[in-house]
C-alpha cells in the first residue's frame, strides 16, 4: 500500500435499526450495502460503500446504551451537494447550511436516522 487513506467510518446505531439505515445511505445516499463478515454480521449492524467510486464506507454498529454522535462526525466530500440537500430536505432530514466557516467550501449538516451527525461538503464552485 503506497499511501494513507481511511479505510472506514464507524457509526452507531440502535439494535434493529439495519432498515432505516438501508433506506438512508442506500435510498437517499445511493450507497450499496456490502456484506459482513459472518462472524460481525452476528452483531447487527450494516455497511455501506459509494457512491460513485466508492472512496467513502462508513460501517453502522449496533450499541446497546445507544447516543448518537451530535457533534463528532464524519466530513464526506460530495459532488452534486445543492441536489443531495433538496433529496434529503424533502425527506425529511433537515439540513444546516454552513458556507461561511470554511474558505472554498460549501457544506451543510444533517443528521442519518438515528441522530448522528453527518457533513457534506464540496468546493467552491
Amino acid at each position: 500500500m503506497s499511501s494513507y487513506r481511511i479505510d472506514h467510518v464507524q457509526l452507531a446505531c440502535p439494535a434493529g435499526a439495519e432498515d432505516a439505515s438501508r433506506a438512508f445511505f442506500t435510498g437517499l445516499l445511493g450507497m450499496t450495502e456490502l456484506v459482513k463478515p459472518p462472524v460481525l454480521a452476528a452483531r447487527g449492524g450494516c455497511w455501506f460503500r459509494g457512491p460513485g467510486d466508492g472512496g467513502i464506507e462508513i460501517h453502522l454498529g449496533v450499541e446497546a446504551d445507544f447516543a448518537p454522535a451530535r457533534k463528532a462526525h464524519p466530513g464526506l466530500l460530495w459532488p452534486g451537494l445543492d441536489e443531495l440537500a433538496a433529496r434529503l430536505e424533502t425527506a425529511g432530514y433537515p439540513v444546516t447550511w454552513d458556507n461561511e466557516s470554511i474558505v472554498g467550501r460549501r457544506r451543510f449538516h444533517t443528521s442519518d436516522p438515528h441522530g448522528n451527525r453527518l457533513e457534506f461538503l464540496a468546493p467552491d464552485a
